[in-house]
């Protein structure tokens, strides 16, 4: 007995043709080729898929790490290689409302607060000095080779967008310890001692 081939796979595309052209086995195996190249096989993804995923390489939020360089040079921003990835994204994503606000305070601030993640207070008012300003943020840095780090490139942005003839100090509150009693605790609730929560005291100028 001669053996037997198999059967050719047959595509799923003859389902769109009309019944006449079902009836030949060559256009079964004919549109399996387009089909492979289209739609995908084998967990083997098709144009169909790369073509309905392309906006997501024009999303900060989904596209990939290495494609977000390219897609800062659409925004004209420069990303610094300090930055970490989650901060490239949320950059890129919102630098082109903030390019209107460019030299302003709340420009600033909102350029700050995409940095650090939390937010920023700037004073601008100072009677004897007249365009200074002041900014005050927090940074929760435990390491101080990460916390000088941080406080360097929050200084770079305040250069970058402040106006050209001001001046300014920066004043970085850092996470120190909070004793609390535990008579205070239990007779004013006062809370308890959480790093990096309850615990911040006192700040340095910078």
């Amino acid at each position: 007995m001669e053996p037997q081939n198999p059967p050719q796979p047959v595509s799923g595309y003859l389902d769109y043709l009309p019944a006449i052209f079902r009836q030949e086995p060559f256009a079964g195996s004919f549109l399996r080729a387009f089909e492979i190249v289209l739609s995908g096989a084998d967990d083997q993804p098709g144009l169909e898929t790369a073509i309905g995923g392309l906006a997501d390489y024009f999303d900060p939020a989904t596209t990939k790490a290495e494609f977000l360089p390219w897609l800062a040079g659409w925004v004209t921003l420069s990303l610094r290689a300090d930055w970490d990835e989650q901060t490239k994204r949320n950059f890129i994503a919102q630098i082109v409302p903030l390019y209107r606000l460019r030299g302003t305070k709340a420009g600033l601030r909102r350029m700050l607060e995409l940095y650090t993640g939390k937010p920023v207070e700037i004073y601008d008012t100072f009677d004897n000095l007249p365009y200074f300003f002041q900014v005050r943020l927090t940074l929760s840095e435990p390491d101080p080779v990460q916390l000088q780090a941080k406080q360097q490139i929050a200084r770079s942005i305040i250069d970058q967008e402040k106006p050209a003839h001001t001046f300014y100090a920066l004043q970085v509150a850092v996470p120190a310890m909070r004793l609390v009693s535990k008579a205070l605790h239990e007779r004013e609730k006062a809370p308890l001692l959480i790093l990096g929560k309850n615990t911040l005291l006192g700040t340095s100028i910078l």
